[in-house]
């Protein structure tokens, strides 16, 4: 299974330089390109593509000689311990980080995140699958695209779970305003920092490109989202230290809020092979706005009705309701106008 994997691997890889120009008439020379770019792409400490390609340019005849020596020659069945340092060629020992690094750029998600997830997938599914066309009551519909939509949501709440970890107060008593998420800062969580300080988002992207899902706008949307987080600090650290709010960074952190839902949109077109319906999605940052304005208003009710605040409770209730409805109203009314 493993075998196959790793030819499957090789193979997109070898599509994905034919698709740029780059091919030969001989297979093995194609399959040595191919190899030679997933090297190029592994991850490597702080070392980037360019420094890589600077270091075999400067050292590849030193590297060639040595090749052509008696020192390295023999195949691959008769010489298993090559492959197996190619595989340690970044070791533990040699570098303490790495293997830190290695499962940092895997995207993995805990039962937490998959739990707090599912009320988004369940409002998702209800209120955004008929601007794709599809069922609610039909399993097929669900479950045909729910791993990836699962996956991808519960990974956002991962994230999400970890920034909320930056905000947290430490023992010492006062508030976290570090925005900037200086490396060494003992009040911050070690597994958040490197998370934020890296990209947060690069186990996913990997795994969309491998699945050939990642667009421009699904790559834009995370930005968006780690924007978004920094808002979040930032408005979070003014409020617990009594400094002044900027409206616009409010304004701007609820524009952005909502990102995961429309990351699971772009994400649902793609899975079903369909261009994207620029008319929903511009119905949907607006209904997308009006509903987080109705969920703080609904939470500002439990706060008035919490201190006694009777008439006041009641009108904002009504508004809410009001809200609510009608933007219930208009999401089948669009969904209508466009079957």
């Amino acid at each position: 299974m493993e075998g196959l994997e790793r030819l499957e691997q090789v193979q997109r890889t070898i599509e994905l330089l034919h698709s740029i120009g780059i091919s030969d008439s001989n297979p093995d020379s194609e399959r040595f390109l191919a190899n030679f770019t997933s090297l190029l792409m592994q991850q490597c400490g702080e070392v980037d593509i360019c420094a890589k390609c600077e270091l075999i340019s400067k050292h590849m005849s030193k590297i060639s000689s040595l090749c052509i020596g008696s020192e390295l020659q023999c195949e691959t069945k008769d010489c298993p311990q090559l492959e197996i340092a190619a595989q340690l060629y970044y070791d533990d020992e040699t570098n303490p980080d790495t293997s830190q690094n290695s499962c940092d750029d895997v995207a993995m998600i805990g039962m937490d995140a998959m739990i707090r997830s599912n009320s988004t997938l369940e409002d998702f599914c209800r209120s955004y699958f008929m601007f794709h066309k599809m069922e609610t009551n039909q399993p097929q519909s669900i479950f045909r695209y729910l791993p990836m939509l699962s996956f991808i949501e519960s990974y956002i709440y991962q994230l999400d779970g970890l920034n909320e970890k930056l905000l947290e107060l430490p023992k010492g008593g006062g508030p976290i305003c570090n925005t900037d998420l200086e490396v060494g800062d003992p009040n911050l969580d070690a597994k958040s920092l490197r998370t934020f300080k890296r990209d947060p988002f690069r186990p996913l992207f990997i795994v969309l490109e491998s699945q050939r899902l990642l667009t421009a706008r699904i790559s834009e949307e995370f930005r968006f989202g780690e924007e978004y987080w920094a808002l979040e600090r930032k408005l979070c650290c003014a409020l617990v230290s009594n400094k002044e709010i900027s409206i616009e960074d409010v304004t701007r952190a609820i524009h952005l809020k909502s990102f995961d839902y429309r990351v699971l949109n772009l994400l649902l077109y793609q899975l079903r092979g369909e261009k994207v319906n620029e008319l929903h999605m511009e119905f949907l940052s607006i209904s997308e706005l009006l509903v987080e304005v109705s969920d703080d208003l609904c939470i500002y009710v439990q706060i008035l009705f919490v201190i006694g605040r009777t008439t006041l409770w009641r009108t904002i209730s009504m508004f809410c309701v009001c809200l609510l409805s009608i933007m219930e109203l208009l999401q089948h009314q669009s969904c209508w106008q466009n079957l």
